[in-house]
């Protein structure tokens, strides 16, 4: 068991409710960003595609606590978001300037990749209307006392935005914290977020304080040593799914942080941007616990495998189950959501269960 103590659905308003920035995602699809004709687009964003699929293939009931320019593009995003299943536990509009000198909404630009050629990020996220939340002015209080929130889940793309939202991430965690809300948190460590906001030595010091109010930490298959500046053991380049690289990582992490009841992430071996290997492994205080894998799979858009692995592996554990099922609703999530476009999953319930009862045959250990 993972040793969450988990709300009842009864007493909640919402199941999950995430904190972050919602941005416009441009697809240029099998061409490249510097010689697209034309875009499709997506909305995405690293802790918003966790509640959508929670929302969208799971059907729980969440909400997204977020901020946006009150224009055109802000009311595309808004628009996104339902149809993505996913309430607005609160989202701030900002007036617009009609230009974007002082406000405006993040866009990214992604290149799915293929073969020898690795997907490309082109985020444009300066001056965002979320990157200007400060404490205060979210009504945290009518979110987790009077409505009621079973899991909370923020993470270090929210934080990295700018001073004033790592300080939102931690007033939010502190009043989920006193309302019994479960709280996760993805490390989801990206350098080019911190470059002027102190660098690694200032993510490390963010990250170790919302980590020290977490109950769950995910995203640590990158290099979750430099994210959290501890000395931590290494996970040698392409180790791949070797579960006993992970252990002892996983391990120490929780030896690190003592408030921590479960550590978990989804790990893969790239064999090439359409063809990698992908599993899962967690530790939590009862041990560590090894998720199937799927060997040689193929990928059509890897942007988000991650996130819907949360959502999965969330979905799991609020419904009581045992780690290791939880952890193979992960793997599966996260795998059909790198089969079709665009950040997050569309994946329908009954593909994920289909996969996970079909580990005899589609499924190695």
């Amino acid at each position: 068991m993972s040793g969450l103590a988990i709300k009842a659905r009864e007493v909640c308003r919402w199941d999950a409710v995430a904190l972050g920035e919602v941005m416009l995602r441009f697809d240029p699809g099998a061409s490249r960003i510097a010689t697209a004709r034309s875009f499709e687009v997506w909305e995405g964003g690293g802790e918003y595609n966790v509640v959508r699929g929670l929302a969208r293939c799971f059907g729980l009931r969440t909400g997204i606590v977020t901020a946006l320019a009150d224009n055109p593009l802000g009311r595309l995003v808004e628009g996104l978001i339902g149809q993505g299943g996913v309430g607005q536990a609160q989202l701030n509009w900002v007036a617009h300037d009609g230009v974007g000198r002082s406000v405006r909404n993040g866009l990214n630009f992604v290149e799915r990749g293929y073969g020898v050629r690795p997907p490309l990020g082109l985020s444009d996220r300066g001056h965002t209307a979320v990157s200007q939340l400060k404490p205060g002015e979210i009504d945290w209080e009518r979110i987790f006392a009077s409505e009621g929130v079973r899991w909370f889940h923020c993470g270090g793309v929210f934080a990295g935005l700018s001073e004033s939202t790592s300080a939102v991430a931690r007033e939010a965690m502190l009043a989920a914290r006193a309302h019994g809300t479960v709280i996760s948190y993805d490390l989801n460590y990206r350098p080019s977020l911190w470059q002027a906001l102190g660098g690694p030595e200032r993510a490390a010091q963010v990250n170790r304080e919302l980590v020290s109010l977490a109950d769950v930490l995910l995203g640590v298959g990158g290099d979750p040593r430099q994210a959290l500046g501890q000395e931590l053991p290494h996970v040698e380049q392409g180790s791949g799914l070797d579960p006993g690289a992970h252990r002892a990582l996983l391990a120490a992490i929780m030896d690190r942080h003592p408030n921590l009841q479960l550590v978990a992430t989804a790990i893969r071996q790239v064999h090439s941007a359409s063809l990698n290997d992908w599993g899962a492994v967690a530790h939590s205080k009862t041990g560590f616990v090894v998720g199937p894998r799927l060997d040689r799979l193929e990928i059509f858009d890897r942007i988000g495998g991650g996130d819907s692995f949360a959502s999965g592996l969330i979905y799991g554990l609020l419904n009581n189950q045992e780690l290791q099922l939880a952890l193979s609703y992960g793997v599966a999530h996260g795998a059909l959501a790198m089969t079709t476009p665009g950040d997050s999953s569309m994946a329908t319930l009954a593909e994920v269960q289909r996969l996970v009862r079909g580990e005899a045959s589609h499924v190695a250990r």
